[in-house]
């Protein structure tokens, strides 16, 4: 891509984030207003190959629908923004303002490029962002953070024939994840455009014998949360929780493997208004406005923004499509999109 921009003038950064993995970032114009577009460039795992009816790595046309690992989630929408930079920049159509192109690393697995933009101060400067997820009804402007912690408990290994010579590492933890499940999903706080925060255990591993007593077990959770309940009010409690169970003589550790905040604005912007009146002369549709239990890189590059700072998902494809077997995109969907963003981008610097 980096090269692609080249070839039309088009300066761009890699900006590394591990040893291996990395994100772009391009812009044309100057001044203000700046305008940040982005997306993510990595993609699931296809699971079994064989369920899919063609390549998941091919890009297959059947039917008015483009068939592919990463079509819908989001290589559309990633790829109608790169054009639409390279024709703004090929027909000198940018009069005003600036549009930084932000290509991400890592969404799928905690948003380490994301963070890595934010971090950078990409961010400091831009006064609109969308991220281009597949939904292409709905403008999402407000959304769930994603928490994920381990929770290890430690006992020690005996027969099982004779249990009071060991400590089943399974029986606290058991009883903590419990407790916590009724703390974080039985609490009454709710947002008025999320609802309440949901926890959910999706991992359990403990033992490898059946007559041994287990000398370790791990949980892993993730919690969807809200402003009103936030993810370092659940960290604390994970954590009080397990001193307490400690007291008591159990050994639970807690280890936060990612945490990306919720993101809550008000959704009443230009941005927001023109984008409706795009997608009905595109695609036809009135445009809902919603929030969504989902999570975006917008958790990492809207951190230090307050609610009313102008931002939306929206873009080519459905969300109920992403990570499936036999994803697609509707190749009229694609197409509509690119003049969406264009005329969006226009109207946003005329």
């Amino acid at each position: 891509m980096k090269h692609l921009f080249g070839e039309y003038g088009i300066e761009s950064k890699i900006v590394p984030v591990t040893d291996t993995r990395v994100n772009l970032v391009a812009e044309i114009g100057s001044g203000n207003p700046v305008i940040g577009i982005s997306g993510h460039m990595d993609v699931v795992s296809p699971g079994d190959e064989s369920e899919w009816a063609s390549d998941p790595f091919k890009l297959t046309e059947r039917d008015g629908k483009l068939y592919g690992r990463g079509t819908n989630d989001m290589k559309a929408g990633l790829v109608n923004l790169a054009l639409v930079l390279i024709e703004l920049k090929e027909n000198n159509e940018l009069k005003n303002g600036t549009v930084r192109f932000m290509a991400t690393t890592g969404e799928e697995v905690g948003g380490a490029g994301s963070k890595k933009l934010y971090e950078e101060g990409y961010m400091d400067d831009v006064d609109f962002l969308w991220v281009a997820e597949p939904s292409h009804d709905t403008i999402i402007y407000s959304h769930k953070g994603s928490l994920n912690l381990r929770v290890t408990s430690i006992g020690e290994a005996a027969h099982s024939s004779m249990p009071d010579q060991g400590y089943n590492a399974i029986n606290p933890l058991m009883k903590y994840l419990l407790e916590i499940d009724e703390k974080l999903n039985g609490d009454n706080r709710k947002n008025n455009v999320l609802d309440k925060l949901v926890m959910s255990t999706t991992i359990f591993q403990a033992g490898n014998q059946v007559n041994s007593i287990p000398e370790k077990a791990t949980a892993e959770i993730n919690v969807r949360t809200i402003p009103e309940f936030d993810n370092d009010e659940v960290i604390d409690l994970f954590n009080t929780t397990a001193n307490r169970y400690n007291k008591g003589g159990s050994s639970i550790q807690v280890e936060v493997t990612m945490s990306l905040p919720s993101v809550f604005t008000s959704g009443k912007s230009e941005m927001v208004e023109l984008t409706k009146e795009l997608g009905k002369k595109h695609l036809g549709l009135d445009i809902s406005v919603k929030g969504s239990p989902g999570v975006t890189d917008a958790s990492n590059l809207l951190r230090d923004k307050d609610e009313n700072f102008p931002f939306m998902m929206f873009g080519p494809g459905e969300t109920k499509m992403a990570h499936k077997t036999d994803e697609y995109v509707y190749k009229e969907y694609y197409l509509a999109f690119f003049d969406i963003y264009k005329e969006l981008i226009l109207g946003l610097t005329k």
